[in-house]
């Protein structure tokens, strides 16, 4: 199949692209490589998908012309370009264009074409919004720009599969982590700040958050298996995540024990529209995607400390 990655640069749109490819999928990629976090490690995840024979062209979804990348001869498409996270120098007009309007604009250039690929959006568990332990048919109360632009989103490429204008799928990802992992995001920072005898930022009573951290080949393994299912998973909402809990203050313990090290904790306020909980319900990926994520936490983060070391060595 051919088959279009957006946002191919980033952490689990890199892992997702090599995985296709790997499965024999003819894979092109693009991304726009925002200054939201170090460029830098954008590029190295091209470097590495490159010498796999995957190029990622530079394209912004708000601006490009998008019928260079979306054709009649793509299969498939995998969303995952977006602005991610609930930085709180992350205005809303940036959630709202990169979020909504740019799926919008792909949205647009899909509806010209006679025969149309396969859509799958990428969303998230923050469309659940404080406590993300729901099923797919429970109502969504996001809390933060994100999690309600990234519903809008979603319901934009599900109101599409209402009216037989194409099919497509949205899967809701739970805390993923692992290998290229973001700098902003949990682990790589605490990684960081145990091997460089740094100051680990924790907003205050965030190390009682529960959270479903799911190693990214595991979510990998959800996201390539719709093409095998697309006439299930059409019109259909699917939660990838691990079903298994843990306190981020037992995630900073896990990182520790793999460093032997201790983490000095800076204390900082608590962040607007944090989750206090994600718990992966995901009953119906099992029995319709036969979908099974088998990587405990510390498995995983030794993979990611492994990845670190070398990246930034």
């Amino acid at each position: 199949m051919k088959i279009l990655v957006t946002g191919a640069a980033g952490f689990i749109g890199s892992h997702t692209a090599e995985r296709l490819h790997a499965l024999g999928h003819e894979v092109s990629a693009i991304d726009n490589f925002s200054s939201y976090y170090d460029i830098s490690l954008k590029q190295k995840n091209t470097e590495t998908l490159a010498r796999q024979g995957i190029i990622v062209a530079k394209a912004d979804l708000r601006f490009a012309d998008l019928s260079a990348y979306i054709s009649e001869d793509i299969d498939a498409i995998f969303h995952f370009a977006a602005q991610p996270g609930i930085a709180a120098d992350s205005t809303f007009e940036s959630y709202f264009s990169n979020n909504i309007q740019a799926t919008q604009r792909m949205l647009d250039v899909i509806e010209t074409l006679e025969k149309k690929p396969f859509f799958v959006n990428i969303a998230t568990s923050s469309i659940y919004g404080l406590h993300a332990t729901l099923t797919e048919s429970e109502a969504p109360l996001p809390a933060s720009w994100y999690g309600v632009t990234k519903l809008a989103a979603e319901q934009l490429v599900l109101g599409y599969t209402r009216r037989n204008l194409l099919r497509g799928t949205s899967l809701r990802l739970y805390s993923v982590y692992g290998p290229r992992e973001r700098p902003d995001k949990l682990y790589t920072r605490l990684i960081d700040c145990g091997l460089n005898n740094k100051p680990f930022p924790l907003y205050e009573g965030s190390e009682k958050h529960l959270r479903s951290f799911t190693y990214v080949q595991d979510i990998v393994d959800g996201i390539v298996s719709v093409l095998e299912h697309q006439e299930v998973c059409n019109a259909e909402i699917f939660n990838l995540g691990t079903e298994e809990e843990n306190t981020t203050a037992t995630g900073i313990a896990t990182v520790e024990e793999i460093l032997g090290t201790k983490i000095s904790i800076q204390s900082h306020p608590p962040r607007p529209g944090d989750q206090s909980r994600t718990k992966a319900n995901i009953d119906k990926a099992r029995k319709l995607l036969d979908y099974n994520p088998k990587t405990g936490l510390k498995e995983g983060l030794e993979a990611q400390v492994a990845w670190f070391r070398d990246t930034f060595k």
